[in-house]
């Protein structure tokens, strides 16, 4: 039988097979470092010399940057991103703004029988896109209604929202639509997503009214949530609103899913979770809940074989990685991971039960600090050290997460101010002046981990 199944597979080798190709989509939510890890994953697929725990590293022969194969989609500014982070005044690179890709071909040697085939071409394409649009597909499922009523009541307390709320509420969504009221309700919820974007807020949708790119002032980005009157006609201005909701989902959120999205075979999703629990609980528990909504977006499980011959296409993989676990000295890290796990549990076990294979990771995609030993009232307590917008060298101390996340998701469920007897603050490090020897990429933690679960199978 072995004999058979080598001749079988020496007569595969002689046609002309495609290589495959297989899509790695990359998201998250703002700050969460999709474009740094991209750049460092790249940078270190090129060049190996730390990818120790990616199983399929010693048997790749080369690895080489390949046009994209979408010419209607720009190329991931890959060298433009290495050079703001391994330059003489290291800086992190601008955030995602548009859809980009980038092909990555991979030249490697099979194991088992497929050896016999000789050598092998793999490509990987990375789709990048900003987290703000990722937010939308939650969207996709709700009436205007719906979504009006939800983002009202959960915006209600927050400081962000006054001045936009006090003109919601003045509103009557039963008038006549008035083109320049309609105007100026958008111009104040934006204004509002812009401030609950820096103030660390996860949920700030619609994704497209922060980058709306050429649909600027285009009536699809010309809505608001109003509370619903007990009667709208037809050319009410709560009417307009909801058309203009219907209108973004068809003509803005259904496409980018349809071409984007709902291609993807592997999926990365970057969460910034030590932010989340530097603002406070409630912040936590925005970002569980949004997580939670994106990922019913997903369309996740293994691909049968009726789907591999109609070009159906279900995310085989879904890595959630905690970012930034160069903030934390390594003895936290498992710690870190545990909370991520937590705080998507609900999610995951989405995924798990529709068949893909998921994973939690805490990672640094470009490690920013070193660990040191720092003294404080009397102890000495586990630190890191890393470069400050200033120039300064500083060792911190974010404080010590629980050895038991319902600690952190306990007090964010009940919608606690703060940490009851905790503290944790993060520094903001630029990227670390780094020494990289031939053959090397940046320096990372668990960026090799992340690419053995999301491609090593795949050589």
């Amino acid at each position: 039988m072995g004999d058979l199944a080598e001749g079988f597979l020496r007569g595969l080798g002689g046609l002309a097979l495609p290589d495959p190709v297989v899509r790695l989509g990359v998201t998250g939510l703002s700050r969460a470092g999709k474009t740094v890890f991209i750049t460092s994953l790249v940078a270190n697929l090129l060049e190996r010399g730390r990818m120790v725990q990616f199983a399929p590293s010693g048997r790749i022969d080369s690895v080489l940057l390949q046009p994209q194969p979408d010419m209607t989609l720009p190329r991931f500014a890959y060298e433009d991103h290495l050079a703001a982070l391994t330059g003489d005044a290291p800086h992190w690179p601008e955030s995602t703004r548009a859809v980009s890709e980038l092909r990555l071909s991979f030249r490697y040697r099979a194991e088992g029988m497929a050896s016999v085939l000789g050598p092998r071409t793999l490509h990987l394409d990375i789709v990048d896109y900003p987290g703000e649009w990722l937010l939308d597909l939650s969207l996709l499922d709700k009436s205007y209604e719906d979504w009006a009523e939800a983002t009202l009541s959960r915006i209600a307390t927050r400081a962000e929202a006054r001045d936009y709320l006090a003109l919601a509420r003045a509103e009557d969504g039963a008038l006549d639509l008035d083109e320049p009221k309609a105007m100026e309700l958008a111009a104040r919820f934006t204004a509002y997503l812009q401030a609950a974007r820096r103030a660390g807020w996860s949920d700030c949708t619609p994704g497209r009214f922060l980058l709306p790119g050429d649909l600027a002032g285009s009536p699809v980005l010309t809505f608001a949530p109003l509370p619903r009157p007990a009667m709208a006609g037809r050319g009410s201005l709560y009417a307009a609103m909801e058309a203009r909701f219907q209108a973004y989902q068809a003509k803005v959120i259904r496409p980018f899913f349809q071409t984007h999205f709902a291609r993807i075979d592997r999926q990365l999703v970057l969460i910034d979770l030590l932010g989340a629990l530097d603002r406070g609980p409630q912040a936590v528990e925005d970002l569980r809940r949004t997580l939670a909504e994106v990922l019913g977006a997903f369309r996740p499980g293994r691909r049968g074989w009726l789907d591999l011959i109609l070009g159906g296409k279900r995310v085989e993989k879904i890595l959630f990685a905690a970012t930034k676990a160069d903030h934390l000295h390594h003895g936290q890290h498992a710690r870190m991971t545990a909370i991520t796990e937590a705080l998507l549990a609900d999610a995951r076990a989405r995924a798990d039960f529709a068949g893909a294979e998921t994973q939690a990771l805490a990672l640094a995609s470009y490690r920013a600090t070193v660990e040191e030993e720092i003294a404080r009232a009397g102890a000495v307590l586990p630190a890191v050290k890393g470069r400050l917008s200033d120039g300064r060298l500083v060792a911190a101390y974010a404080g010590e997460l629980p050895e038991d996340p319902s600690r952190i998701l306990a007090p964010a469920r009940q919608g606690a101010e703060g940490w009851m007897g905790a503290e944790y603050r993060m520094m903001d490090f630029l990227p670390a002046r780094m020494t990289r020897r031939p053959g090397e990429g940046p320096a990372h933690i668990r960026l090799d981990r992340a690419a053995d679960f999301l491609i090593g199978d795949l050589m």
